[in-house]
């Protein structure tokens, strides 16, 4: 059989995955990759090595000591940069693509971020008026951002380690309404429960670049509950626990410190 070379649509599919599937799940005999690779015209084996390639892109594959493969294309690279700079315009490109797979296909169902009384058009521009477009797609883009950063964490909250979704959200690190260019940014998310979410909205605790969990002195010193001294005080100067994939910016992190945080 002759090579076919993978198109920029084959590519953004395959960015989608490796935002979406957990890492250890980026395998040939996964189900999801086995359907998406024949709904795009590719093996199994072919979309597997497409994800491992995109991974050696990764600088927290890469510096974890992990390793993709090297034969990273030119258009990987393209694809990869132009997600780094525009992952609200690349994201949502992507999903649109994988919508239109899990309408064809209901075992794709798990990779759509529309919510289930949503239908979506071809392409979200024939038909609908323009203020039911703009809340599908923000509403699009929040279920993307929060499936993306659940997978990144492995469904588990990086500072206490609870694992049930319904107690858990994807928190952004500079927030959703500050910075329209990066709220679909993996390295712009944190997986908190429901509490720490709160207290980190509100800058009573921060993560340092060096991903160390802080909380506000003001806090610590008006807050006297037994329940906040367990779950947020005894938590000061721990360590957050890493995703499996696109690390927090440190950048991002900086500004919630100087910007949010109640130092």
């Amino acid at each position: 059989m002759k090579f076919k070379p993978w198109t920029r649509e084959e590519t953004l599919v395959a960015l989608n995955l490796y935002c979406q599937l957990p890492f250890g799940k980026l395998y040939r005999g996964n189900p999801i990759i086995i359907e998406v690779a024949k709904l795009i015209g590719k093996t199994p084996s072919a979309l597997a090595m497409k994800l491992a390639n995109l991974s050696s892109l990764d600088p927290k594959i890469t510096q974890s000591g992990r390793k993709g493969l090297v034969s990273c294309s030119k258009l990987d690279k393209q694809i990869w940069n132009d997600f780094q700079n525009n992952p609200e315009i690349i994201a949502y490109e992507s999903q649109l693509i994988i919508e239109k797979m899990s309408k064809a296909k209901s075992t794709l169902k798990d990779l759509s971020a529309l919510d289930e009384d949503v239908f979506i058009e071809t392409d979200l521009n024939t038909n609908i008026e323009t203020t039911r477009i703009s809340h599908i797609k923000t509403r699009l883009n929040q279920n993307l951002f929060r499936k993306i950063v659940l997978s990144n964490y492995n469904t588990t909250c990086c500072i206490t380690g609870v694992r049930d979704p319904r107690l858990l959200i994807a928190s952004h690190i500079i927030p959703w309404s500050s910075d329209s260019t990066h709220r679909l940014n993996p390295r712009n998310g944190l997986c908190l429960n429901v509490l720490h979410d709160r207290a980190f909205d509100r800058g009573l605790i921060t993560i340092t670049p060096s991903y160390e969990i802080k909380v506000s002195k003001s806090f610590i010193e008006q807050e006297n509950s037994p329940m906040i001294q367990d779950y947020v005080k005894n938590f000061n100067d721990s360590k957050i626990k890493l995703p499996s994939k696109f690390l927090p910016a440190k950048e991002f992190l900086e500004f919630h410190n100087e910007t949010i945080f109640i130092g």
